[in-house]
């Protein structure tokens, strides 16, 4: 049969999917066309799904059209004003409330599992997304769905047209973008309802949208040089930002820093009367290992000795942001110990996509979304650790990122850098980013591949010719922007709707 002739049904069955998902049918029952599409096609996702998809996507368009979210807005009153009409959801629930410069998404991750492992129905409220906005706010750890999304949107629409016209007229703007998503988290957490929720800041702290509760227990990650066109430039200006999630008589957990930025966490948590624990000194990891997917763990904490905990990640940095997710769990409990089995069952069943991830294996390919020079040390630091064949990497940035910095990191660990193109307003440009790089690798290591899956292709092409007398598999890493590593993962097939 002819290969043309056989594509022709598959065309006509997307075609009428997407006629019937777009709501311009009017009429029949839902279930007769149900049962239409599934009689052509008993794999087609359900026509309200598809319907309902479509509405999210119109609502994130009409988000998105609002000041964007690396753009800090310095105060919290529109959100706290929106809040107040709906309420105070954020007042129905207690809070773990994560800040830093690296680690806050994965450390998110594991604190949440660590919860739902001891039976507390839980939110999650992180940014920014890979694949579908969904992503950002999770319910008892899957995506919210695309009926609570659209569900949550028409109950906070009002509230927010109410407080974007009283703030327009004192000569204000409207919410930003990332305020819209922290108001419409809140209120989802709480029409679950949650016990608990685990929320990462969009940026710095202080004036963060989602600085607008008290959380029970504040997280401080690594604190690094980023953003500081807004948060400062300095190390320090920027740690006295992100301390400004921890509240008077709270708790505040601080990772490993540097001790300018230990020594502002200790006199803060003084200031504010709050519990502190420190990672060295009241918990650590005292012991790693790599092991198949990811690494064998024992934390102390100063209840427990956690011994031989499989974490199905990879790297020193992923092993301190379990302590300190470890820690902060037990503190959210009052100080006890946690049953062994509760870390376990917790951390073997989660995963942090985007960080360092294996998204394939032959050839191998793992996608990391390193933004910052910082991000890109701890990176390297688990490729030497875990994949020591020749490598080399896609590369693609924002425009306002450290590129120079991030690449300088990158050098000595690839063959070859293979820089690529992502789509919109920020992205750097190609050839922009071809030029810096040829400054820092040479340009006899530099390629030009503005379309992704050529850039992959050809990094897979120069990964297996790097060296041939290579014992360890080559492979290819696909790095940089966050946005780069969604558009990798949608590529190869990684990308699982709903998934945690």
């Amino acid at each position: 049969m002819n290969k043309s002739h056989d594509s022709e049904p598959d065309a006509d069955l997307a075609a009428l999917r997407a006629l019937l998902g777009s709501g311009l049918i009017v009429g029949p029952d839902p279930s007769v066309l149900e049962d239409v599409m599934h009689a052509a096609d008993p794999s087609a996702a359900p026509i309200n799904d598809l319907a309902l998809e479509s509405q999210v996507e119109e609502i994130y368009r009409e988000i998105i059209r609002r000041a964007p979210e690396h753009k800090v807005q310095p105060s919290t009153e529109r959100v706290e004003a929106c809040l107040d009409l709906l309420g105070r959801p954020q007042d129905t629930f207690r809070t773990i409330h994560i800040t830093g410069t690296n680690g806050k998404t994965s450390t998110a991750r594991m604190t949440e599992a660590l919860l739902r492992e001891r039976g507390l129905r839980t939110g999650r409220f992180t940014s920014p997304h890979l694949h579908s906005v969904r992503e950002r706010i999770v319910l008892d750890g899957q995506a919210i769905s695309p009926a609570e999304f659209v569900d949550t949107w028409e109950d906070v629409r009002r509230a927010i047209e109410l407080v974007d016209e009283r703030s327009v007229a004192e000569g204000g703007s409207r919410l930003s973008f990332f305020e819209v998503f922290t108001v419409m988290a809140y209120s989802a957490f709480a029409m679950r309802p949650i016990d608990v929720a685990v929320v990462e800041v969009g940026m710095g702290g202080r004036w963060d949208a989602t600085n607008v509760l008290q959380a029970d227990v504040a997280m401080l990650m690594p604190v690094a040089l980023d953003h500081q066109q807004w948060l400062g430039s300095t190390v320090e200006e920027i740690a006295a930002e992100k301390l400004g999630i921890l509240h008077p008589g709270k708790t505040l957990v601080c990772a490993r820093q540097v001790p300018e930025v230990t020594e502002m966490a200790v006199a803060w948590a003084k200031e504010q009367k709050a519990m502190l624990y420190l990672a060295g000194r009241d918990f650590s990891v005292e012991h790693r290992e790599p092991a198949v997917g990811g690494q064998l763990l024992t934390v102390r904490t100063p209840a427990a000795v956690y011994r031989d905990i499989p974490l199905a990640m990879f790297g020193a940095y992923q092993a301190e942001n379990a302590a300190a997710a470890l820690m902060a769990t037990e503190a959210f409990f009052g100080g006890g110990a946690l049953s062994g089995d509760v870390a376990e069952h917790a951390w073997m069943a989660t995963s942090s996509p985007g960080r360092m991830e294996i998204v394939k294996s032959s050839p191998l390919i793992l996608v990391d979304a390193a933004h910052n020079p910082a991000g890109a040390k701890v990176s390297v630091d688990v490729l030497e650790e875990s994949f020591p064949g020749p490598r080399v990497a896609v590369f693609s940035a924002m425009a306002d990122k450290d590129i120079e910095g991030v690449l300088t990191v990158l050098e000595p660990a690839f063959a070859a850098v293979v820089v690529t193109q992502m789509d919109g307003e920020r992205a750097a440009d190609a050839d922009d980013l071809a030029q810096t790089a040829a400054g820092i690798f040479g340009a006899e290591r530099v390629f030009t591949e503005p379309d992704l899956g050529n850039a992959i292709s050809r990094a897979a092409d120069l990964a297996e010719t790097a060296d041939p007398q290579a014992v360890s598999p080559a492979s290819v890493v696909v790095i940089g922007s966050i946005q780069l590593a969604g558009a990798a993962r949608d590529l190869l097939g990684a990308y699982r709707p709903d998934s945690q």
